[in-house]
């Protein structure tokens, strides 16, 4: 290893529970690897056996048996290269989220993840119990340690490395996607590494899983916490890092460094990555979506052809008599455009039947919100029926402001199987709107700049019903990601009146979202996995 000792970092896009094609993926990746990069070790990320997160499935025997059995595949298998990869280990003392190094058919080192996120999206000690020993492995002349994700976040698994004798620190993660994570990342590595005075090869995930997107970003610093090599986002990579041993510190040779995405770019490519990966790994053929001429839907029909291809996606307009001409005519000038099969289905004489049937029980009602959700419904229906015959999944086009204070219909809207803008605000639909735009006109214009409308009753716009959405978002970002009492927010110069209108709307729609289907998770906190607020509660926001 005279001309230096070269590490390849794989990122790859991983199946939850999927032992046996992730292991066939760890397998080949190790062999290209060692076959066009001449590397000496492979690195792979978290829990890259069974995927990452796993959740409860790791309580499964099935999955500890299938776990057993890989990782004796993958040491009696590679050859030539060392192998370092994230698996659950079963032991008699707990089950621990580690990393096992082989080589030549021979375990070099064992390490159990010393600091268990509980947190956010992060729930690991309902699963695992927390490592103590640090583990560190010769390579060539190197002593190299490992780390596992959270434990980079924290001063001391990597003291521990260094106190044991590790020159360099192998970092393996499956860290989330949210607006600024790579910066972030980045500048945590920076501060162990002005800690620990060793350089850290970070390996992470790609890909999405249920709500998560995993942004990948793989990177490397040296011992000064200068930046040798970072990985594309959102795709799978696998390079290679170059130890060079020196008298006092090992060096990193320079490698390649992809640019950082502007934020725009960054979450446009998630929900891309995420609707793709969801539909994927659920095998369905292709999406259909209900295209209203409006906003929110022109931003998912974009998004899923740019994830899976126009040819695999289906857009259904279904208006009724107050639909606009102008949405008629966007709907079909975008499916045009995007050259995605554009449906057209009345909604008029199902709405009359339904009337029609309810009479009796309506008699002496006036009309009111409930014949709005019956046209939503009704749209429902239409679309589920479509996604079971031809097996499409259908995506839902709700955005995060409308989850949030019930802007939406459930069993109407609300019903299908993915919602890739769930937690997105209108403020930023409309921001990528533009974004996407900007790559190569896919939404008309005046999608953009006309003022946005569920179009169930004449003249209907939604600041008839919510305040102006350059109100109602901050309200609701300070709220749901910054956890502010009424007080702070209404220090930030809003009408505490508005203020609480908008956060008892959201208490009193929490039923509504555990109904909503999962959706891609951009925000420091979506709702789902990281949101946790009662569904039955008595707490009245002081007036």
């Amino acid at each position: 290893m005279t001309d230096g000792i070269r590490v390849a970092l794989a990122q790859l896009d991983l199946a939850v529970g999927d032992v046996a094609g992730n292991v066939r993926k760890i397998i080949e990746t190790a062999r290209r690897a060692r076959d066009e990069e001449q590397a000496h070790l492979v690195v792979f990320p978290e829990l890259a056996v069974c995927g990452y997160p796993p959740e409860d499935l790791l309580f499964h025997k099935g999955l500890r048996q299938s776990v057993t059995a890989a990782l004796e595949e993958i040491r009696s298998t590679v050859r030539g290269i060392a192998v370092a990869v994230g698996f659950p280990e079963y032991a008699d003392d707990g089950l621990f989220n580690a990393c096992v190094v082989f080589h030549e058919g021979r375990e070099l080192a064992r390490y159990r993840k010393q600091e268990l996120p509980n947190y956010s999206v992060f729930d690991e000690k309902r699963y695992f119990s927390a490592g103590r020993d640090a583990a560190v492995f010769m390579l060539g002349d190197v002593r190299v340690g490992i780390n596992v994700c959270e434990d980079v976040w924290q001063p001391g698994p990597i003291a521990a490395s260094v106190s044991a004798g590790a020159e360099v620190v192998i970092a393996i993660n499956g860290s989330p996607f949210e607006k600024n994570a790579q910066t972030i990342r980045e500048g945590v590595v920076e501060q162990r590494i002005a800690e620990a005075n060793v350089p850290v090869l970070y390996v992470n995930t790609v890909g999405g899983q249920d709500e998560l997107v995993f942004d990948g970003g793989s990177f490397a610093m040296d011992a000064d916490a200068q930046l040798r090599y970072r990985a594309p986002a959102f795709d799978e990579a696998l390079g290679v890092v170059v130890l060079e041993p020196g008298p006092k510190a090992v060096a990193l040779r320079q490698a390649t460094v992809e640019d950082l995405l502007e934020d725009k770019a960054s979450i446009y490519k998630a929900l891309v990555t995420g609707t793709r990966d969801y539909v994927q790994k659920h095998g369905f053929s292709g999406v259909i979506l209900g295209l209203s001429g409006g906003i929110d839907s022109a931003l998912v029909l974009a998004v899923a052809c740019d994830a899976l291809g126009a040819e695999r996606v289906r857009a259904v307009m279904m208006p009724f008599r107050y639909t606009s001409a102008m949405s008629r005519e966007d709907a079909a000038e975008q499916a045009g455009i995007l050259g995605v099969r554009h449906d057209v289905l009345p909604i008029e004489p199902i709405y009359e039947a339904t009337l029609a049937q309810l009479e009796p029980v309506f008699e002496g009602r006036d009309e009111d919100v409930t014949e709005e959700n019956i046209q939503a419904r009704i749209r429902g229906l239409l679309l589920m029926a479509i996604s079971n015959k031809t097996g499409r999944m259908l995506l839902t086009t709700g955005n995060k402001s409308e989850m949030a204070v019930g802007y939406a219909t459930l069993y109407g809207d609300m019903a299908g199987g993915f919602a890739p803008i769930k937690d997105l605000s209108k403020s930023l639909v409309y921001a990528l709107a533009r974004y996407r735009n900007s790559l190569g006109r896919v939404i008309p214009e005046r999608v953009i700049t006309r003022e946005p409308s569920a179009e169930l009753r004449p003249d209907q716009k939604d600041s008839d019903s919510l305040p102006a959405y350059d109100v109602l978002d901050p309200i609701l970002e300070a709220f749901i990601e910054e956890d502010l009492s009424v007080d702070e927010i209404e220090a930030r110069g809003f009408d505490r009146a508005t203020v609480i209108r908008v956060l008892e709307m959201v208490k009193r729609n929490e039923y509504k979202r555990r109904q909503a289907p999962p959706g891609v998770r951009i925000s420091g906190r979506a709702f789902g996995r990281d949101w946790r607020y009662p569904i039955t509660s008595g707490y009245r926001f002081p007036r």
